[in-house]
Formats: C-alpha cells, sequence, structure tokens
C-alpha cells in the first residue's frame, strides 16, 4: 500500500435543493512521484462533484480534494442514507485502488399536488368527479380525502378514501356527488364544494370544484303546463258566464203534424210529360286539354341535395370496430399536427403520424370501446424549463366508451406535444405504446398494469426539446 487515505467526515446529511461538502485527505507513502485520479461511485454519482478531478503529490506530502453533493429537489433523490465510494487510482501502481467509503443521508420532504377532473360537472341525480393526487416529494405519502361544501347540500362517496402514493407516482380518487334535495322544476343551481387532502401532522390540501345542478323538468315543460292550465281556467269561466241557450223544437213539430192529419187532402197536380234530353259529352278538345295538363304537372321535380360526408373521428373508427368484432376490446387514434390537418383514424396497433417528417403533433384524439374509457392529459414543449419538469398546460381529459378524448389543442400558437400520459380502468385489458422520436427511432413498447388505477402510461419524448412524429396503441 503506497497511499494513505482518509474521509472527513464518513457521515453526513443534506436537504435535497441544497449541497454539501466532504473533504479526502490523502497522503503518498510510496517511493516516487505519483498522480491520483478519483471518482465517485454509488447512486450519489449524478449529483457529486469532484475539485480537483486528479493530484499530484511527492512521496511522503498529504494532499486533500473535495466532494460536493447536490441532490436535487425532486422524487429522484430518495429519503435516507446513501452509502457511496471515492475511488482513487495511482498513475504509477494503477492495481493499488483504494476506495474509501462513506455514507450520505438525504432528509424527507413533501410535496403534494392534486387537481379536479373535470373541475365542474353536471347533473340533475349525481356528479362523478375525479381527483388526481401527485406525489411529488422523496417519502410515500398517506393522505385521506373528505369532501365538504356551505350549508351540507351535497353528500360525499369517495373511493378510495385513503391512498398510499410512492414518490413520483399519483393516484386518481372517484368521486360522487349527490344533491340532498333535488330540483323539480326552475334553473340550474351552482353548489361549490371542497374535496380536502388530510396528511397526519400537515394542513389539508383543499381542492375547490362546482357541482351544477340541474331540474329534472326542464323550463319549457313547467311554462307550458302553466298555460295550459291557464287556458282551461279562462275556458271553464266563460262556460260559466256563457252559458248557450238551448231551445227544443219538439212541440212545434207535434202541432204541425197534427194539423196536417186533419186537414183534406188537395188534388195532386197533373204531371207534364217528360221530353227525352240529348246525352250530354265532353268536348274532345276540353279532354286533350285536360290530359295535356295532367301530364305537365307531372313531369316537374328536382333533384335533392347530396348530405355532405361527417368527419370520421376516432369515436367513429372505434364504434365500426366494435360493430365488426363485438366483445374485444379497440383503440381508435388520430394526430393533428403544426400548420396542417387531423390524419385519418387508424386502430389498434397501426401507426397514426409520420415517422422522419420532421412534423410537430399538437393534438391528439383518442377513443376506446370495451375497457370503461379513458383519461389522459398533454405534456407539451415550455420554453423556459428543461426536460427534467412536469408541464401540463392542459386539465386531465377523460371520455366514456365509444367517445372521443382530445388531448393538447389545435390552435395556431398551440405549442407542440412532447408525449401524452393515458390511462384505462379496466380489470383485464391494458394500454400498450410505443412511439417515433424526431431524430431518433422507435421507441421499444411498453405497457401498463391492467386493473391497476394508479398505473400510468407515457407516449412520447423525456427531452423538452424533442417530440414525437408518430404514434401505435394497442389494448
Amino acid at each position: 500500500m503506497t497511499l494513505w487515505t482518509s474521509l472527513e467526515p464518513a457521515s453526513a446529511t443534506v436537504d435535497p435543493g441544497d449541497s454539501t461538502t466532504v473533504r479526502l485527505r490523502l497522503r503518498n507513502t510510496g517511493d516516487v512521484v505519483d498522480e491520483y485520479r478519483f471518482e465517485v461511485v454509488g447512486s450519489l454519482a449524478p449529483w457529486a462533484l469532484v475539485e480537483p478531478q486528479s493530484l499530484r503529490l511527492f512521496p511522503g506530502t498529504t494532499g486533500d480534494i473535495t466532494v460536493t453533493f447536490s441532490p436535487p429537489r425532486t422524487s429522484d433523490a430518495a429519503a435516507g442514507p446513501h452509502p457511496y465510494a471515492v475511488k482513487v487510482t495511482p498513475t504509477e501502481h494503477p492495481q493499488a485502488t483504494t476506495v474509501p467509503e462513506g455514507n450520505l443521508t438525504v432528509t424527507p420532504f413533501t410535496e403534494v399536488r392534486a387537481e379536479l377532473v373535470p373541475p365542474t360537472v353536471k347533473g340533475r341525480f349525481r356528479g362523478r368527479p375525479r381527483l388526481a393526487v401527485d406525489n411529488l416529494g422523496n417519502t410515500k405519502l398517506t393522505a385521506s380525502v373528505r369532501g365538504s361544501d356551505n350549508g351540507d347540500q351535497l353528500s360525499y362517496d369517495i373511493h378510495p378514501s385513503n391512498v398510499q402514493i410512492e414518490p413520483g407516482r399519483a393516484a386518481f380518487l372517484k368521486a360522487t356527488l349527490k344533491p340532498r334535495q333535488i330540483n323539480w322544476f326552475g334553473s340550474k343551481e351552482d353548489r361549490p364544494y371542497t374535496l380536502a387532502v388530510q396528511r397526519s401532522g400537515a394542513a389539508p390540501l383543499d381542492v375547490a370544484g362546482t357541482y351544477v345542478q340541474r331540474s329534472v323538468l326542464p323550463r319549457w315543460l313547467a311554462a307550458f303546463m302553466s298555460l295550459v292550465l291557464a287556458l282551461a281556467i279562462a275556458f271553464v269561466m266563460l262556460w260559466l258566464t256563457h252559458k248557450p241557450r238551448v231551445d227544443s223544437t219538439a212541440a212545434e213539430k207535434l202541432q204541425e203534424a197534427a194539423t196536417a192529419t186533419l186537414a183534406p187532402p188537395a188534388p195532386a197536380p197533373e204531371a207534364p210529360k217528360a221530353t227525352p234530353a240529348a246525352p250530354a259529352t265532353a268536348p274532345p278538345a276540353a279532354a286533350a286539354t285536360q290530359e295535356a295538363g295532367d301530364g305537365g304537372a307531372g313531369g316537374g321535380g328536382s333533384a335533392e341535395k347530396e348530405p355532405e360526408p361527417q368527419e370520421r373521428t376516432a369515436a367513429t373508427a372505434v364504434r365500426q370496430k366494435a360493430a365488426e368484432k363485438p366483445g374485444e376490446p379497440h383503440i381508435c387514434y388520430r394526430v393533428h399536427v403544426r400548420g396542417g390537418d387531423w390524419s385519418d383514424a387508424v386502430c389498434d396497433g397501426d401507426t397514426a403520424g409520420t415517422e422522419g417528417s420532421g412534423d410537430q403533433i399538437v393534438s391528439v384524439n383518442i377513443a376506446v370501446s370495451g375497457i370503461n374509457g379513458t383519461a389522459g392529459r398533454a405534456q407539451v414543449y415550455n420554453p423556459e424549463g428543461s426536460g427534467t419538469e412536469q408541464y401540463f398546460p392542459d386539465p386531465w381529459s377523460e371520455a366514456v366508451d365509444g367517445a372521443d378524448n382530445y388531448l393538447g389543442s389545435t390552435d395556431e400558437d398551440a405549442p407542440y406535444m412532447r408525449g401524452f400520459t393515458i390511462q384505462v380502468d379496466h380489470a383485464d385489458s391494458a394500454v400498450c405504446q410505443t412511439a417515433y422520436i424526431h431524430d431518433g427511432a422507435w421507441l421499444p413498447m411498453a405497457c401498463d398494469n391492467p386493473g391497476d388505477p394508479l398505473e400510468l402510461t407515457y407516449v412520447g419524448a423525456q427531452e423538452n426539446d424533442l417530440w414525437f412524429e408518430a404514434m401505435s396503441l394497442t389494448v
């Protein structure tokens, strides 16, 4: 051994988003001048900086280097102890490599984000929003969810009411809102409510939403029934005020009959002799004119205008698939590129988009059948961010079986999509996806876990300055 090392301190603590420094002292115990190279190994290596990276020592001399650890404030920096080592390699004696070991403890932090999907629900007897809870901290999150509103006008059924979320993951909770009083007639009423995410020892995170309660019977029906009732009352009043007079002529008819019976019969007048009459015939010219008129009336007509063809969306395509192959799950989709139009809707593993074209996709249209619908949201380019941050300017969007789900935006100034997250809620079905990344190639096929409501599938590029040009989905 031609080298002596000492790591000071051997154990250190650092907060995510902050940094800490340890010092490595070493002495050349050999008899030749040697140069030493340093490398941090272990899970903390991506967040470590060694200064200087090499050190030259004469025999019997001592030197030191500093190692700075800067874990990010993200879920990647898991809380707890992280063993590490500094590999010291002598240039003159590479076989005498020394690896002093240390331990760095990352302190825990909690960051929770919650979002209602959609924030406003409408219904007559109930509303069914979904609550997305994201654990952005570096420790497991355990929380409960409860609902409340002013005046206790709604009842809440939340499933599940308690969740445990791993760092960097999200959970979806289904809520059913029921009004305590039914509105039979009248206009719709807005009922604000709050879903609170409660963690142990922390203030609750409130997420506000609105339930729009509609009346059971439409307003026009109430107005129509009021009008009918008013007309009926008016008719009865007119009948009672102006009762029609009914006179009987039976007595007069009996008197006329008796008078005719008692009077002597008058002599019958002599009937005149009848002369034969010539048969009446229609003029030939009139008959011809009539026939010509009938014929002319039947000769006219106008051609019906053909109906314009309707747009073939993903929902149209998936309903056709379901009719062709009933009882099987299907997924159909299409893409909208910047400066272009919607592509043709394709289904069940076919390619939507054009690989190698350089086109930037700004919106995706998806529809499914046989798997209880979809939920997803777009991840778009942010000119001020890096690829490691999350940018979701669009809210979570969801659609039932057979309905269109749109992610992203087709506005002229809409940012291009890096990718999108999609999820299905079905015990026996999973979404499998692959995408072609710009200046790259097709990504490996990846699938989520069937029946797991916390499982999400991401389609697209991870880097902020890249995008996907084509994709393929199956269920």
